[in-house]
């Protein structure tokens, strides 16, 4: 190795090969040679790369922690509500779970990103409007259009923060990518919190009981209850003002299970026909095989949009590719079991619902496929598949919302 960098001293290109083929190798042979080599900014630019300290971890400013911690506070103010009015739990947090988290989270990347006021009332205007028509629905729990209001508000609202985080803006492809990686980073974070937060507590109510205190009921009302609607503020904010925390987890995650993903799309498949399960008559089964369906995709699309930012490899492309395509055979089924589902036993709102968000995936994963298709025939680029990736998520949105506003009323609340 030291002979290698000293022949190649001024050779940027090889430089880089020796360091990527061994790290630790390349670093202690760099600075054993470091004070015989000769003066010049390609070397000193790698000593200071090699010798680079971190400082002290920063955490923001203190009027933005100062803004975390108000908004976290509200935040468990609002979970609060039915405790604090007497209010039914079940009605409560089945339409409003939603407003617990996204207008805060809004609120920090409106504050952050000194959004437009024409931004903040669009985003807050609409957060109003859609807690008074989710709230003023029928209490009628046997309601399908209800359920699926309820399932899909939350899908709004974030395709809301989403508009925020962008700057106020539907159509920049750039921010919506993003957005996504931030959904990644934030998941990512909001995991260790939650372990982190179990063990905590854990070992709290515990220490308590060896005293005689029993604090499992006051803990699970008010210090979960408030730490679980705090989180994703709080893991928002780690991810912003320390991006290098969890930044290169996510691209891991992504390439680990894209191909364990595979496989178990392919021996899934494989057993449900020998095991006779029927996703035409059996409709249990179909939800689970769309949720099943709903989680690879979007495990395709955060890896797309992961491929885009590392510039992965032609493998991964493959590997890409092959995943979509048993996504489409696995989404191909799943919408010809609503279409029969339909023609033999009629339209309801689930089924309307379901068929709405098959077609559309259909179209996307399609889209998507012929994109990374391309890519590998080198005819496309990267950026060009992120930018496919993008392109549906407003049609979602408005899906998403045509099914929480429009089927109350067209299926007459039932």
């Amino acid at each position: 190795m030291r002979e290698e960098i000293l022949s190649n001293q001024d050779n940027p290109l090889h430089l880089e090969k020796l360091y990527r083929g061994n790290k630790p190798g390349f670093k202690a042979a760099f600075n054993a040679l470091y004070p015989d080599l000769g003066s010049n900014l390609l070397v000193e630019g790698w000593h200071q790369r090699l010798n680079f300290i971190q400082d002290d971890l920063s955490w923001g400013t203190a009027s933005e922690r100062t803004f975390v911690v108000a908004a976290s506070l509200f935040a468990a103010l609002l979970a609060k509500i039915p405790a604090m009015l007497s209010l039914n739990e079940e009605f409560f947090y089945t339409r409003n779970t939603g407003f617990i988290v996204f207008p805060v989270l809004m609120a920090y990347f409106a504050w952050r990103n000194n959004a437009s006021w024409k931004t903040r009332a669009s985003a807050f205007g609409f957060v109003a409007l859609s807690a008074l028509f989710i709230n003023l629905l029928p209490n009628d729990v046997t309601s399908d259009t209800l359920n699926l209001s309820c399932i899909h508000l939350p899908l709004l609202l974030w395709s809301m923060l989403g508009f925020v985080f962008g700057g106020g803006t539907w159509q920049k492809g750039a921010n919506w990518l993003g957005f996504l990686r931030y959904n990644g980073e934030l998941l990512v974070m909001m995991a260790l919190l939650l372990i982190s937060g179990g063990i905590m507590s854990g070992i709290t109510i515990n220490l308590f009981g060896l005293i005689g205190w029993d604090i499992q009921k006051f803990y699970s009302q008010y210090i979960v209850v408030s730490g679980l609607a705090a989180i994703p503020l709080v893991a928002t904010f780690i991810t912003r003002v320390q991006p290098t925390l969890v930044n290169r987890v996510p691209p891991v995650i992504a390439k680990l299970f894209s191909p364990v993903a595979l496989v178990m799309l392919i021996i899934y498949l494989a057993a449900t026909l020998f095991a006779g399960k029927n996703p035409y008559h059996d409709r249990e089964f179909l939800l689970l095989f769309n949720g099943m369906l709903i989680g690879v995709m979007a495990l395709i699309f955060f890896s797309v949009a992961e491929t885009e930012q590392s510039g992965t490899n032609r493998a991964q492309v493959v590997l890409l590719l092959l995943l979509s395509a048993v996504t489409l055979l696995v989404n191909s089924i799943a919408l010809s079991a609503v279409l029969f589902r339909i023609s033999e036993w009629g339209i309801t709102p689930n089924r309307a619902a379901v068929l709405g968000a098959n077609v559309l995936m259909l179209v996307h994963l399609f889209y998507v496929g012929l994109k990374l298709f391309g890519a590998l025939n080198r005819k496309t680029d990267l950026a060009l598949i992120a930018r496919s990736l993008v392109t549906f998520l407003p049609v979602y949105s408005a899906w998403a919302a045509i099914v929480t506003f429009v089927f109350p009323l067209i299926f007459g609340f039932k």
